[in-house]
């Protein structure tokens, strides 16, 4: 079943999109396609920012090489190319699991050493490896297993830290450091052992003299109330601190990959990067959400996070702004019937989609046709939130300016999570999509 609606509104700023940064939607790259590069990290290497992360498929949840994008400005993002991609045999092979992709560039001997976990697919298989680059985009070389003492580091989801004297740290769940050694290659001490048991998604920053350490509980796929410690010193003691988000945000609905020292007018900004994760549809339809943080003595917040923010000024975008007249829209397209659709047409370089998500949100599939029948953008919708709400949930890559015809319809499907066992005891309990307003560019 279809509707047709005409809209007519105001146009949004053309430079919205080059100035803010999104959470919580697709990001797309210089190629039209979704920036596809999760439990991420990010290097700044001459003026520009390199993001590596997990290129994930909609199909199964395993390695399929890491990704890097490059930017000038945190917003726009140019594909690279996979700089590790699946290997022929070993622990990066056909079939197993690659996750958690880190990459620092080495002081010593100015070599780039990614860090990942590896494993099997069910996840019992657990190894630190490590690969290594003469460039920062370059294809990277895979090592094998990091070793202490002579043994493989059998953790599964991991961190890395550099100080600013240049030393390097792993980070595992649980708690683990380990100081490597000057090449990155080894560990050569285990500074800190299994500071607070059941954790994952370490991260870790220093500013002003005090180390942050933040983590995520275990819930899968599902968010959750992160949590941080300091110390004054990376050895310890480590004071628990609590959450760092709003309580019951479930950390903007989000989990802790890293977060990246911004340089902003001579002072340095740490930056939450976080993924939201979103399966099985992890290459549609899982997002990042990446805000800035707040320190004052050991406490850590993010302040209040809006539809979208300035990259520059920190500003925050409020959609009430927008002036929108919408003929024949007079109420919002509500449905979990699988095929249900809505169908508008829109004359304008982009398209966004505002619309409503929660525990009975499901996936909703986007298509954007012209005159002609050309698809110019075709992707999936995660409606699903533990945490209800309202905000942008779609934006289009730019379009020639002309007319379009914009299509969002039910799949029937719903994003699930199970933990390792395969249990599912996690996820959305409908198939619902909810667009409440549309915004042309």
């Amino acid at each position: 079943m279809a509707f047709v609606i005409e809209i007519v509104l105001g146009r949004c700023s053309a430079q919205m999109k080059d100035e803010f940064l999104f959470n919580g939607i697709p990001w797309f790259d210089d190629q039209d396609r979704i920036v596809n590069a999760h439990g991420a990290c990010m290097v700044k290497d001459g003026d520009r920012y390199y993001l590596f992360g997990e290129y994930k498929t909609d199909s199964v949840n395993q390695f399929n090489g890491f990704s890097c994008y490059s930017s000038t400005d945190l917003v726009n993002w140019k594909f690279e190319r996979l700089v590790l991609p699946v290997q022929k045999e070993g622990l990066l092979g056909p079939g197993r699991i690659g996750e958690r992709v880190k990459v620092m560039k080495c002081p010593e001997t100015g070599e780039y050493v990614m860090f990942m976990h590896t494993d099997n697919k069910g996840y019992v298989d657990p190894h630190i490896g490590y690969a290594t680059s003469k460039t920062i985009a370059g294809e990277y070389e895979f090592k094998g297993p990091l070793l202490y003492n002579g043994q493989p580091i059998a953790r599964w989801d991991m961190g890395t830290f550099q100080d600013m004297d240049g030393s390097g740290y792993l980070l595992t769940h649980g708690g683990d450091i380990y100081r490597l050694n000057n090449t990155y290659h080894a560990a050569v001490e285990k500074i800190a052992n299994d500071i607070l048991g059941a954790s994952e998604s370490p991260a870790m920053f220093k500013k002003n003299g005090i180390y942050y350490y933040l983590f995520s509980h275990l819930t899968s796929w599902e968010r959750n109330d992160n949590f941080y410690y300091t110390a004054t010193n990376i050895k310890g003691p480590w004071l628990y601190q609590g959450i760092f988000a709003p309580a019951g945000s479930l950390t903007h609905n989000s989990q802790t990959t890293f977060v990246f020292p911004l340089v902003r007018d001579n002072d340095t900004i740490p930056l939450y990067m976080g993924d939201r994760w979103s399966f099985p549809h992890q290459a549609s339809a899982a997002t990042y959400v990446w805000l800035p943080m707040k320190t004052e003595g050991t406490k850590l917040s993010i302040p209040t996070v809006g539809n979208g923010w300035d990259v520059k000024s920190y500003g925050q975008l409020n959609l009430d702004s927008f002036k929108m007249l919408v003929k024949g829209f007079k109420k919002p397209f509500v449905s979990h019937k699988k095929g249900q659709r809505m169908t508008c047409s829109f004359t304008g370089s982009g398209v966004g989609i505002v619309g409503d998500y929660g525990p009975h949100g499901g996936y909703g599939r986007v298509q954007i046709l012209d005159k002609r029948g050309k698809i110019y953008g075709s992707t999936w919708i995660d409606f699903y939130s533990k945490v209800p709400g309202k905000g942008i949930r779609y934006l289009s890559p730019k379009l020639p300016n002309a007319t379009y015809s914009l299509t969002v319809e039910v799949t029937g499907e719903k994003p699930v999570w199970s933990n390792k066992a395969k249990t599912i005891f996690y996820g959305s309990d409908d198939c619902f999509v909810t667009v409440d307003s549309v915004l042309v560019f």
